[in-house]
């Protein structure tokens, strides 16, 4: 038996007995103090509970005085036809049930039983079409029928029925207030349950956490007899009580005695550890020694174990070991080469370039010097090994590497550059990295040589074959501090190069890269995107001559839950690029028209909505189909309505986009040219297409107000006018524009002025504080400035 296990033998059964006497004298302490901490967490779990039910019965009654208030209720009791009180005034009523629950998923029923307790209206919310009233819920009806009170509550539960706390009040019918108790025959009675789902939740999780059942009882809690046993009062006359089983605190005890064991034999072997530690230090030297010697080697701080002069067992010890780091250094040698060349090239493959590359960064970083990073891909590769075959494309591949490393070679001597690194990192991918001298063009030099192999295709044996070469260029530390980031961003490059054509180079470009990813992250959302959580639509009031609000345009916002507010003059492009903006015209659609009664209501029955429609969209008859059918299923006049062509409109109309406009016309819709003036439109457009308005553009209208400049304004609405068209002039933003534009003949003005566009709630309450109010008065509340010209859209 060596020294060191005669000393562990000694050592530890004396430390293991010392820590076992402290356990003990620690479990002792302890365990009162389990036990009353179980005591205090159940008496306030308890509570908690309690809680829990109280807040449920509040609710249930504040959901009852709520209907019992509401609008709805009454004209529901007043409406003498059945039928129309069943369909339009049952589903108003049912919204006003479902306005008072807080969560939509939470169970509650509404009953409405007449004086002889027989159903006049039932509602819950839950997932059963034919749902009634339960025979809980009557029985709790008949009992206050027969009873003295007005008013009762009660918590029902038992097998086959749903847990619930019901509130029921009788109400004169006439006045929708308590009635006497000699009125209760002729009394209506209200009747709301509630499933307690967190109250249920917690009672089942306390019963599974304690093994025992919670007694919900009438009456006062009594002082429960038992161990750790605890009661609550629950409100109005009922009680929760519960008697944990013992096991379990018997079971926390268990654990507290496992784990002091299991503590006094960690810390025994740990002192048996450092105890150990210090002996092996002081007392057996020579083992320590040879430790030194091997770790040496390990991290090459020598190249041979030097012989201990001993002839015991660490003497033998150590000339075995030496031998044994003789042979592994020399397979060592033949699995690194084998492993760290590419066999078909005999370049670094990706794995040594990765370990010596990344020695040469952070050299570079230490150092504060520079390197560029050169990502090589061989274009049109694969349609040379398709064609003429792998040996071929082979034979390519490993001409190119034989070049590339003769032409790095000449240009690092020419520029005394050392430690230049050239890799083939997979199939037609290629990698440089080399340190950069300061003020030097050497990185574009070597990038041009490397190019000019491929300038009239690729020799090899005799025969040129159609191959280029993108290269794309990444510097340390200013692209990466890291060989996976400069890697990364030469990639990036090396595409940037191959999308402007190939056969050339480029620099990593941080702005192109943010924009690319910024472009990827607006394409995802948008697949993804759930329109009616994430659009919503403002209105921009249009005001006549008289000072009144005449129509509204409606411009779409988009509020990402990723990407956070996105303006439309940035997803817009996308969107139509994509081909993914179809689903939002649809969605505009769709919501502006059903808005249009209510704006209607705010500002007349002529009242028209102006809906902004990408005329991309427009050479598909299946956005006109749908105008026509959101009208006629929201009984909304087509004279109401206003399309107006975006910007991307075009002066030459194709004939599928002409019929489309036309089929539009024909059925009532109005016609508006948006941003006349903006470099889209022309004066072609005013006198080809028969359009009902043409809107003047922000930019437009800010250079024609101006004194030298009004008669041209005078003339673009005396030829507008001449068309028989109206005149919008959109940014009206001073008193002095206002009055040009009113001079030169202007029909309506948008512009913060007046407003900024808003969503419909904001809009009413605009809509009541400049009721009947003249032009002159209609200034914005806002007073901030007009944010920057952002594209309108629908």
């Amino acid at each position: 038996m060596t020294l060191i296990k005669r000393t562990s033998l000694l050592i530890f059964p004396v430390v293991l007995l010392g820590y076992a006497v402290a356990a003990l004298l620690v479990y002792l302490v302890e365990s009162k103090a389990v036990r009353d901490l179980q005591e205090a967490k159940l008496a306030q779990q308890l509570d908690h509970l309690a809680a829990l039910f109280d807040s449920d019965l509040n609710q249930s009654r504040t959901f009852l005085y709520g209907l019992a208030d509401s609008s709805a209720l009454r004209l529901f009791i007043e409406e003498q036809n059945e039928g129309y009180r069943s369909a339009a005034l049952g589903v108003r009523l049912q919204q006003s049930v479902k306005s008072l629950t807080s969560d939509p998923r939470k169970f509650v029923s509404f009953a409405l039983l007449k004086p002889d307790l027989t159903l006049s209206y039932y509602f819950e919310n839950s997932d059963d079409p034919f749902a009634t009233i339960g025979a809980s819920q009557r029985e709790n009806a008949r009992q206050l029928q027969d009873g003295s009170d007005v008013m009762s509550w009660s918590f029902v539960e038992g097998e086959g029925q749903r847990p619930l706390i019901i509130y029921s009040q009788f109400i004169d019918p006439s006045t929708l207030n308590p009635p006497i108790a000699s009125a209760k025959s002729r009394s209506m009675l209200l009747q709301s349950a509630i499933k307690p789902e967190l109250f249920l939740q917690m009672r089942d999780e306390l019963e599974r956490e304690y093994h025992a059942p919670i007694i919900v009882s009438a009456g006062t809690p009594v002082k429960p007899h038992g161990f750790l046993s605890a009661s609550v009062r629950l409100g109005g006359g009922i009680s929760a009580t519960i008697t944990p089983d013992p096991v379990r605190l018997d079971d926390s005890l268990s654990r507290l005695r496992m784990l002091l064991g299991l503590g006094t034999i960690i810390l025994a072997l740990a002192s048996l550890w450092l105890l150990t530690g210090l002996i092996r230090r002081f007392v057996i030297q020579p083992i320590t020694a040879l430790d030194e010697g091997v770790t040496a080697i390990m991290t090459d701080a020598r190249a041979e174990i030097l012989g201990s002069g001993g002839k015991g067992e660490i003497g033998r010890l150590t000339e075995n070991i030496r031998l044994m780091h003789e042979k592994s250094q020399q397979t060592l040698h033949l699995v690194q080469k084998a492993s760290w060349t590419d066999p078909l090239t005999g370049l670094s493959n990706r794995a040594h370039f990765s370990v010596i590359g990344d020695k040469l960064v952070r050299s570079m970083i230490e150092t504060r010097d520079a390197c560029a990073l050169f990502f090589i891909d061989v274009d049109n590769f694969k349609f040379v090994n398709d064609r003429y075959g792998h040996k071929i494309g082979d034979d390519l591949l490993k001409c190119l590497a034989d070049r590339i490393t003769v032409t790095v070679g000449e240009i690092a001597g020419n520029y005394w550059v050392a430690n230049t690194i050239v890799a083939r990192l997979s199939g037609d991918e290629f990698a440089i990295l080399m340190p950069t001298p300061a003020h030097t063009d050497m990185v574009e030099r070597l990038a041009d040589r490397i190019l000019g192999l491929f300038s009239s295709g690729f020799e090899v044996g005799g025969e040129r074959y159609p191959v280029t070469a993108s290269i794309g260029i990444a510097f340390c530390p200013t692209d990466g501090a890291t060989l996976t980031s400069l890697i990364a961003n030469a990639d990036a490059a090396m595409y940037q190069s191959k999308s402007t054509g190939k056969n050339r180079f480029a620099y990593f470009s941080r702005t192109i890269e943010e924009k690319q990813h910024r472009i990827r992250q607006i394409q995802d959302e948008l697949r993804i995107a759930d329109l009616d959580e994430q659009f919503h639509l403002v209105y921009m009031p249009l005001i006549d001559r008289q000072g009144k609000v005449a129509g509204c345009e409606a411009l779409v916002r988009w509020r990402s839950p990723v990407l956070g507010p996105v303006g439309p003059d940035e997803f817009v492009p996308i969107a139509e690029s994509y081909g993914l903006f179809a689903k939002i015209d649809f969605w505009v659609i769709d919501k502006a028209i059903s808005d249009c009664a209510r704006l209607q209501a705010m500002f007349g029955p002529e009242t028209v909505v102006a809906i902004n429609i990408s005329s991309a969209e427009l050479h598909s008859a299946a956005i006109t189909d749908h105008i026509v059918e959101r009208l006629h299923h929201y009984g909304v006049k087509p004279r109401s309505v206003e399309i107006e062509l975006t910007e991307t409109f075009a002066v030459s109309l194709g004939e599928q986009l002409r019929q489309n406009i036309q089929r539009l016309r024909e059925g009532g819709l109005r016609i508006a040219i948006d941003d006349f003036g903006a470099g889209y439109t022309s004066v072609q457009q005013i006198i080809d297409y028969m359009a009902d308005t043409i809107k003047l553009d922000r930019d437009f209208v800010r250079k024609l107000t101006i004194d030298e400049m009004q008669p041209t304004l005078r003339a673009v609405n005396a030829l507008c006018h001449a068309r028989d068209m109206h005149v919008v002039a959109e940014g009206v933003e001073t008193r002095e524009q206002l009055d040009m534009l009113m001079e030169a003949g202007c029909d309506y003005f948008q512009g913060y002025f007046f407003s900024k566009p808003r969503q419909m709630d904001d809009l009413q309450v605009w809509a009541l504080r400049h009721a009947n109010e003249p032009l002159a008065s209609l200034v914005s509340a806002d007073k901030a400035a007009p944010p920057k010209r952002r594209r309108k859209t629908a």
